[in-house]
């Protein structure tokens, strides 16, 4: 199975207006066929999809995308959307509510925000080569909107110990004995810095040792390192893969990639990093700069310890997950068990636009 997983997605202010005359898949470039060869595709929507309500007071950035942008989405296949993040109630609750509707109409599974806490906790499921996947969505940004009898967000706290992290691993845990491979999608954090916060660290190897197959990092708006933990993988941040933000030339969030995972069963066996570029609104492969946002990604990692290698014929950056006491039986089921398994928003840069 393969699984591709995009950072930010953001089709508010003037990527809005540029769909306005272009083709719904405008936004996704020369990647289409990247996202096309998965069979899963994963991406947080930060924006609310609706043409009504009003800005948020005291926010500085609203990001709000018509709501017949939801082709967009559609046109890259996009199965699963986040929408735990700092954006979604940007215009209100009657805006953020049209936006659920928009995406249940045309089939986008959505997780980490609803009309009530119940909602926003959901888990969602699709089965994929006779396999169940399991999506859960959490953010540590906006603790006011956090969904408990009304509209809101799965807040979580990065920070351990707390009793909503001690829920959220329970429910992992229960959730393990339901699904296949369960993902959780974090964003956590501040905009900018391409060290890996400690606490996110801590964060992501508690829920793996819960039973957490792959983390799913984003809010920052640049890459971090990816780290592979008792065999499942960490995207600590995706990055920014759409959007019409300022360039930090240091920082550089016009850089990331599409994160390609495959699995062999139930199992990570690698992650496959096809570097991109944002171009005039647009997600572009990064053709002649694939190498050096590449090796930036793998000092990166390095300086956490994972490997990775260069496959210059695929233009990729490739990820090695599989690890001894991991297998995969004949009938492609799980085998392993976590348990057992050996350890193999802050200041903006000038003149940026991001949040």
């Amino acid at each position: 199975m393969r699984i591709a997983f995009v950072g930010d997605v953001m089709l508010g202010r003037l990527v809005n207006e540029e769909l306005a005359g272009r083709d719904p898949a405008f936004p996704w470039g020369d990647t289409v066929p990247v996202l096309a060869a998965a069979d899963l595709r994963v991406g947080n929507l930060e924006c609310v999809l609706s043409d009504r309500g009003r800005p948020w007071p005291g926010k500085v950035f609203h990001f709000r995308s018509d709501s017949r942008n939801v082709e967009s989405l559609v046109a890259a296949g996009i199965d699963i959307v986040s929408l735990a993040n700092n954006h979604v109630l940007d215009f209100g609750v009657d805006a953020f509510e049209d936006m659920l509707s928009t995406l249940d109409r045309r089939g986008i599974c959505r997780a980490g925000a609803g009309r009530d806490g119940k909602e926003a906790r959901q888990v969602v499921t699709l089965r994929q080569d006779e396999l169940t996947v399991g999506f859960i969505a959490v953010t540590d940004n906006e603790p006011a909107w956090a969904a408990e009898a009304g509209p809101g967000v799965f807040y979580v706290p990065i920070e351990l110990p707390d009793a909503r992290v001690d829920e959220l691993l329970q429910r992992v845990t229960t959730l393990r004995n339901e699904v296949d491979l369960l993902i959780v999608s974090a964003h956590w954090g501040g905009n900018w810095g391409v060290a890996v916060p400690a606490a996110h660290r801590v964060f992501a190897h508690a829920l793996i040792g819960a039973g957490v197959d792959v983390v799913y990092g984003h809010s920052p708006h640049i890459v971090r390192a990816v780290e592979v933990y008792r065999g499942r993988p960490i995207i600590f941040s995706a990055g920014d893969y759409v959007d019409d933000y300022a360039i930090d030339p240091d920082e550089r969030n016009d850089q990331s990639f599409a994160f390609v995972l495959e699995t062999r069963g139930a199992i990570p066996h690698s992650m496959r990093l096809h570097p991109t570029l944002i171009v005039d609104f647009q997600a572009r492969l990064a053709g002649a700069a694939s190498l050096s946002i590449a090796r930036r990604m793998q000092r990166l990692c390095a300086d956490i310890g994972t490997q990775s290698d260069w496959d210059e014929s695929g233009n990729v950056l490739v990820i090695p997950i599989a690890a001894a006491g991991h297998c995969v039986a004949a009938s492609g089921v799980r085998t392993d068990d976590h348990a057992l398994v050996s350890e193999g928003d802050a200041a903006q840069p000038p003149g940026s636009g991001a949040v």
